[in-house]
């Protein structure tokens, strides 16, 4: 009996006790459930566009067709401009850490300088086109930030120059002409990719690319000469980047 007696003064006391705190306004505080935070999904095909700003330098040497080298000290030239980068790619994240895949990029560009041949002849010429085709892979620093490394083969193209005279600058009479300039080599990136919402990605990148060494012939001209070309290109650009399947 007095065991049943304390259980009911017991539960009497709690009851009076909660009907009094709600008396005097106080409710028993209730806590929010945790939101659930996005988890970022780095699986799958994307399709990426941006712009940015690059800067070429070629080293070049003077050379007679007939005779050989005619300036063989190499001459520095140099071009900058602003280009446009599309592309695509398929990433694969491995763990909650490591990230890699691969990715193809075109870029168009007006990157404009001017290039001589040592002798009395220059002209301007222009790095107007690129494709990439390579691998990346990349660490997660948070589960929204991948800071990666690409690597992989590249073609870009030069064009062509109406020549002038070096030191008037006039055209030259008849028209003599440098002709373009298509070479293959290899690139290396790296930056940072941020998830952003949805499927949508932030991109800032650096590329360096260095290309073959390559003849271009002036024609047009007497005495003919031809200009070794051997260009290196560096690129940064920002870019927007929409995964398709982010959700799956």
């Amino acid at each position: 009996m007095r065991g049943q007696h304390l259980s009911i003064v017991v539960a009497s006391s709690v009851i009076f006790a909660a009907g009094a705190a709600r008396a005097d306004g106080y409710e028993p505080v209730v806590r929010a459930a945790p939101v659930p935070l996005q988890v970022s999904n780095w699986t799958g095909v994307y399709a990426n566009g941006g712009i940015g700003y690059g800067l070429w330098d070629a080293q070049t040497t003077t050379v007679d067709p007939a005779r050989g080298c005619v300036s063989c000290a190499k001459t520095d030239h140099a071009g900058r401009g602003w280009l446009g980068e599309v592309g695509f790619g398929y990433d694969y994240q491995f763990s909650d850490r490591i990230v890699g895949g691969v990715l193809f990029n075109y870029d168009f560009a007006d990157m404009r300088g001017r290039t001589s041949d040592a002798v009395f002849t220059t002209g301007s010429t222009s790095n107007d086109r690129a494709w990439f085709i390579g691998a990346r892979a990349g660490w997660l620093m948070t589960p929204d930030i991948l800071n990666y490394w690409s690597v992989g083969y590249t073609q870009t193209h030069f064009t062509g120059a109406t020549l002038h005279n070096a030191f008037t600058d006039a055209l030259l009479v008849p028209p003599a002409h440098l002709e373009s300039y298509d070479a293959g080599g290899w690139f290396l990136g790296g930056g940072l990719e941020v998830a952003l919402h949805g499927g949508w990605f932030w991109r800032s990148e650096v590329r360096y690319a260095d290309y073959a060494n390559g003849v271009r012939a002036e024609t047009g001209i007497t005495p003919l000469f031809n200009l070794n070309f051997d260009p290196v290109v560096a690129t940064a650009t920002g870019e927007i980047v929409y995964k398709f399947d982010w959700g799956h």
